[in-house]
């Protein structure tokens, strides 16, 4: 699992301070009111979308693992 501060510095301070309640409720797995759809193809992969900054994680068992934090763009989605 990528290092959450890591994902996170690529930002600036205004995107991060948006985007830390969201990846802490992905985290609890308090996904509702979040714009969360499940990533066609692949099992337990889902996207949270926050303007234009993508959150790709994984479920698995009790605990949702952050994969990736990006810009959205032609290769957001290759896995």
């Amino acid at each position: 699992m990528p290092n959450l501060e890591r994902l996170l510095r690529r930002f600036s301070p205004k995107e991060r301070k948006e985007l830390e309640p969201v990846v802490e409720r992905i985290v609890k797995r308090d996904l509702a009111g979040l714009d969360c759809k499940k990533l066609k193809g692949l099992i337990n992969l889902f996207r949270v979308r926050r303007r234009k900054i993508r959150i790709i994680f994984e479920i698995s068992g009790k605990e949702a693992l952050i994969l990736s934090i990006e810009r959205r763009r032609a290769a957001t989605y290759k896995f």
